[in-house]
């Protein structure tokens, strides 16, 4: 029963009278309707529509936890500061809270804070804890193994900041865009991809038919046709940014999908519910 410390991962806490105002006026989830004991997937976007970040957020006595990239945990606590005006807002970067993952069940008698992944029920748990305090029985790789086996984006592993659109990483699939609440950065842009159904790039699972190692970067190909990249990879699985259209164009045609001179299997998530081209890979 794994647990896995994310050092990777930090934590920001905005608290104060107009938090939930605030937070709700410029991120891509509902804070609203957040329950205490869940981490909900949300994001920050460009006026463009693009991810600027992306992060799990959770209640806290104080306000609101931010578990964000650790890289990236300062620049996201300077754009918040940017978009706070005159709200009655702090943001803090808390140096003494760390992140770890739990999944299948897993106990730990360290004091934390337990909440669901709001993303998918098999992702298990996100523990918050103080610095110093805490173990785990399995590495940050298992974790990351275990999140590319459910097909999980994370920025800026699977797709670059500035780059992609919150439909590509998933995020309407994942429950990290709200359709029904305001407006917020770069709302305009989502909802006119939701409804057109214009959204054809998603990062899916792939996986090494013959069982050789993926590489992260590589490119996907079918016949002529380049239809992404590899960006997660663990063993033989991986992750891939794809167009769609261009897969369902690949099997039509009966071409393998490659990455150099591997043959992949492409997979649907167990939690997409958009069309998908029925993948056979070539043996």
């Amino acid at each position: 029963m794994p647990i896995a410390l994310l050092p990777d991962r930090a934590v920001i806490v905005i608290a104060g009278e107009d938090a939930t105002n605030f937070l709700q006026s410029v991120v891509t989830c509902n804070v609203e309707t957040l329950e205490p004991g869940e981490a909900r997937l949300g994001c920050l976007l460009t006026p463009q529509g693009k991810i600027l970040f992306d992060f799990l957020i959770s209640r806290a006595d104080e306000g609101f936890r931010l578990d964000c990239p650790a890289e990236h945990a300062s620049a996201l606590a300077k754009r918040l500061t940017l978009y706070r005006l005159r709200a009655k807002v702090t943001i803090t970067l808390d140096p003494a809270l760390g992140v770890a993952a739990a999944w299948d069940g897993a106990e730990t008698a360290a004091e934390t804070e337990r909440l669901s992944d709001g993303r998918l029920p098999a992702l298990g748990e996100r523990l918050v804890f103080i610095e110093g305090a805490f173990s785990a029985d399995v590495t940050e790789a298992d974790y990351h193994a275990h999140r590319i086996i459910h097909g999980i984006p994370e920025g800026g592993r699977d797709f670059a900041y500035g780059d992609a659109f919150p439909h590509e990483a998933m995020m309407d699939q994942l429950g990290g865009i709200d359709f029904r609440k305001g407006c917020y950065v770069g709302q305009e842009v989502v909802s006119r991809m939701q409804h057109r159904g214009t959204a054809r790039t998603r990062i899916v699972p792939v996986v090494s038919v013959g069982g050789e190692p993926l590489v992260s970067g590589s490119e996907v190909t079918a016949g002529p046709r380049g239809l992404g990249t590899i960006g997660s990879v663990s063993g033989s699985r991986g992750l891939a940014t794809l167009r769609l259209d261009r897969l369902a164009d690949a099997v039509a045609a009966g071409e393998p999908v490659r990455a150099h001179s591997v043959i992949l299997g492409v997979e649907k998530p167990s939690y997409a519910t958009f069309p998908f081209p029925e993948v056979v890979p070539a043996g």
